[in-house]
């Protein structure tokens, strides 16, 4: 008698586990369902789609060899029975058989299994105010309704959009729908920063910024949305603190785990509503697997179980399900949590824990802000990159990274070395001698990685009294009441444009003077040191301590994180 594996769900880890059991094990009998029409399409490239990037629909859906992904395609390529437009109802693990309907015909059957595999994926979170039902409010959760939607864009019926939401999904849509179609769009977030819990306040800034300099401005942070109306000429969103015009409402608030099916059907659920797996992707029922978007990872610095959206990640879920379907046995470790955005022409992105999920963890943690050129400077091309490093202050641990970047590759190469280590708990030190490829074109000799670890070793000895550039900011506006000195420690070509500007507020001692001229500052003062990237800073910091003037703190990243964050004095 065959082996039957029935998988609900055909898009990323339901296609993927149902490839790799087929290399395993060829005479397997596989059968894919899915209700939608169009199946294992790239769910993260549906911004890039609608924006234009990405022409073709079927681009998403096509292999690395061009072959669309069809139900064609895969029963002579893969072997794979793939019905698509069918719903799965209803499971009865007792007899092993799952009930299905045909959304074209209404015809339903019972298919038998001998294990089954569970990729519902996730849902979209929805408002739950008066309008969200209303037409011309829509999430856009797969590749059909990205369709509908670049269709009405492309055919000039949405001229204004509202998107609800500051995390990634967010400002990608609100890319897509400003930069190439020109759709005047507002952005309306519950939390006082862009992607809230995903990065601290310095790079949040950043990100803010970029929005400004693509005339992105109406971004409207510590807001809620109250409720939709139909308007005189489309919809009227109403927040806490204004109301709004609009063709189109899209809410972008992230995705739950879709468990419905697995709830029905006695299976355990976490606290936070995923299908309960272990780590071979077994659910309660260990001839019932689970992968992608509807389980929950174990966070690799916790321990404890998160909830994550990721094709990527759903897709090696997939492979590891497909191999113990086979009968081998292989486990997932669990994650660290890594995100990479594109903003416009610029990239952040992060890591293992931000400063304040760290805290709210537990962790004693800390962050050291670098600023520094992605490769050597003497080499054209290069640009200015950010790093914020989190550790322990207590052990020294490396919780996370998170940065902002021009470039968006040498960002990834940075975020991706962390990566590939933190499930080994590394140090500061192992951070600050991590060995990288090196080349003028490609980094500095002295990386900014390793910079990031060194100044995050300074800060827990105590050695660099650091100040976050949101600080300097709000201490920098009230200058006229606080007993503070803003030292700048560059050369006078440098300083002058703030000199003239700042008379008497700001001062200027170049750190290659510093040491003869010590006597010119005041000992009854804060004073705050100030560089373009944070380093010459520190280095006065230290002459300056040695002199005995140690109530002294360093801008962390110096002027160029300043004014990236948008902080303009000059």
């Amino acid at each position: 008698m065959g082996f039957k594996v029935i998988i609900v769900g055909a898009v990323a880890a339901g296609t993927r586990a149902a490839a790799h059991l087929k290399r395993l094990k060829p005479e397997a009998e596989v059968v894919l369902v899915d209700r939608q029409a169009l199946v294992s399409y790239s769910g993260c490239g549906l911004p890039y789609f609608i924006s234009g990037d990405v022409n073709d629909a079927r681009e998403l859906m096509n292999t690395t060899y061009m072959m669309l992904k069809d139900e064609s395609f895969f029963e002579r390529v893969k072997g794979v029975t793939l019905l698509t437009r069918t719903e799965a109802l209803a499971l009865d693990r007792k007899l092993k058989k799952i009930r299905v309907r045909s959304l074209e015909t209404n015809e339903e059957k019972d298919l038998d299994y001998d294990q089954l595999v569970l990729a519902t994926g996730g849902r979209p979170i929805r408002l739950e105010i008066p309008g969200a039902d209303l037409p011309g409010v829509i999430t856009v959760s797969n590749l059909a309704e990205a369709v509908k939607l670049r269709e009405q864009v492309a055919a000039g019926r949405i001229n204004r959009a509202v998107i609800i939401g500051g995390g990634p999904l967010a400002l990608q849509m609100a890319e897509a729908l400003s930069d190439l179609w020109g759709v005047e769009t507002a952005l309306i977030a519950a939390g006082n920063q862009l992607l809230s819990g995903l990065v601290g306040p310095q790079l949040a800034g950043m990100v803010r910024r970029k929005l400004d300099e693509h005339e992105l401005r109406e971004v409207y942070l510590g807001e809620r949305v109250k409720r939709v109306e139909e308007g005189e000429d489309g919809l009227r969103v109403i927040t806490s603190r204004r109301e709004l015009e609009t063709d189109l409402v899209m809410t972008a608030l992230g995705v739950r785990p879709d468990s419905d099916l697995a709830l029905a059907a006695g299976l355990e659920l976490t606290p936070g509503g995923a299908v309960a797996v272990n780590s071979r992707f077994q659910t309660s029922d260990p001839d019932i697997y689970a992968g992608g978007d509807c389980v929950e990872n174990v966070n690799l610095l916790t321990g404890r179980g998160v909830y994550l959206s990721s094709g990527a990640l759903a897709s090696r879920h997939g492979r590891i399900i497909g191999t113990n379907l086979a009968g081998a046995i292989e486990e997932h470790d669990g994650v660290s949590g890594g995100f990479l955005l594109k903003v416009f022409d610029a990239a952040v992105g992060a890591v293992g824990l931000s400063l304040s999920r760290a805290r709210e963890e537990g962790f004693d943690a800390a962050s050291a802000l670098v600023t520094q050129a992605d490769r050597d400077q003497f080499y054209p091309g290069w640009e200015t990159m950010h790093l914020e490093l989190i550790f322990d202050r207590t052990s020294g641990r490396v919780l996370g990274l998170a940065g902002f970047s021009p470039k968006g590759e040498a960002l990834a190469a940075r975020l991706n070395a962390v990566a590939a280590i933190l499930k080994y708990q590394p140090g500061l030190r192992d951070v600050a001698n991590l060995e990288l490829a090196y080349a003028p074109p490609f980094g500095a000799a002295v990386d900014i990685l390793h910079v990031a670890a060194c100044a995050a070793e300074n800060i827990m000895a105590g050695k660099n009294r650091v100040m976050d550039v949101d600080e300097f900011a709000a201490l920098f506006s009230r200058r006229q009441e606080v007993a503070a000195t803003f030292l700048d420690v560059r050369g006078r070509d440098n300083a002058e444009p703030y000199l003239a500007r700042y008379p008497g507020d700001w001062i200027n001692l170049p750190l290659d003077e510093l040491r003869a001229r010590i006597g010119e500052l005041p000992r009854d003062r804060k004073i705050i040191l100030i560089c373009n990237s944070g380093v010459r800073s520190y280095e006065a910091q230290v002459i300056l301590d040695q002199a005995g003037l140690v109530s002294t703190y360093n801008v962390q990243g110096g002027l160029g994180a300043a004014r990236r964050w948008g902080l303009e004095l000059v």
